[in-house]
């Protein structure tokens, strides 16, 4: 049975894997973005617990970019070709990062780093999303696709909360499409450079331990978060996260705290 799924920043990488595992002759399946997310993704592995141990033994064969549990697809790759844009801001995502959400386990979040640079584009957006956060002196643009988080950063994207590998490659692929049709308009639009209100604090309550240990000083984790959202104190101030047996949430709740704007 299927339970894992990996991808990679490069192609080179998972020939690398596929090679370990056909030497190994280990089942798997290969999941792929071509041809309609061919810009935003590499072809992925997925494969079952056994595969997975026996790869992992060869890891330093290849670099993959983490591993979530595997869900099938309720989505389909577009079979016809990603369309070309005379000027890409975008250019092409590798994902660097992906690993089970923090805030909802069943979900995924990822890191992609973009070969172009999103800057110029934010006030644009800013002036078309009128629910998105802005911050100009980060900068940062972050904004919610349904339940999934998004933060653009000048070269990186961050999502939380995508179903699983194509629907992440999907909200990719949303992206590239809405930043460079707003670039291709900049023309007809007047930037905005307006801080609106930030989404709500409880995106950052759900990426905290939830123990109500108190180490910070506050009576709750949800009235700590209040205070992080408002700029009152510093999300290092959670020492489980930062120091403690909760580590693992670190990165998690660095990632939207920078997203929302927010001091890390």
């Amino acid at each position: 049975m299927i339970r894992t799924v990996t991808t990679f920043a490069r192609s080179s990488e998972f020939e690398k894997a596929r090679h370990a595992l056909d030497e190994l002759d280990l089942n798997y399946k290969i999941l792929s973005p071509e041809p309609g997310y061919a810009r935003v993704g590499v072809a992925s592995l997925a494969m079952d617990g056994d595969a997975r141990i026996a790869l992992a033994r060869r890891d330093n064969e290849f670099v993959c970019s983490g591993w979530v549990e595997y869900r099938p697809a309720e989505i389909g790759v577009p079979d016809g070709p990603p369309p070309e844009y005379e000027e890409d801001l975008f250019g092409r995502a590798a994902i660097m990062v992906l690993a089970a959400c923090v805030a909802d386990p069943k979900k995924i979040r990822l890191i992609a780093h973009i070969s172009g640079d999103l800057t110029g584009v934010f006030p644009y957006l800013n002036t078309e999303m009128h629910t998105a956060s802005y911050n100009r002196n980060a900068p940062t643009f972050t904004f919610m696709n349904k339940y999934r988080m998004v933060s653009l950063y000048p070269r990186r994207i961050t999502v939380a909360k995508a179903d699983e590998i194509v629907d992440a490659w999907r909200t990719l692929e949303a992206i590239r499409r809405k930043v460079n049709e707003v670039w291709a308009r900049r023309g007809e639009v007047e930037p905005s450079y307006e801080m609106r209100e930030r989404p709500p604090a409880l995106e950052i309550f759900k990426r905290l331990p939830r123990t109500n240990c108190r180490a910070c000083g506050e009576e709750t984790c949800l009235a700590f978060a209040l205070q992080v959202w408002q700029g009152l104190r510093a999300p290092r101030e959670c020492r489980p996260a930062f120091e403690g047996e909760y580590a693992h949430m670190k990165d998690a709740l660095v990632e939207i705290c920078a997203g929302l704007g927010v001091a890390s």
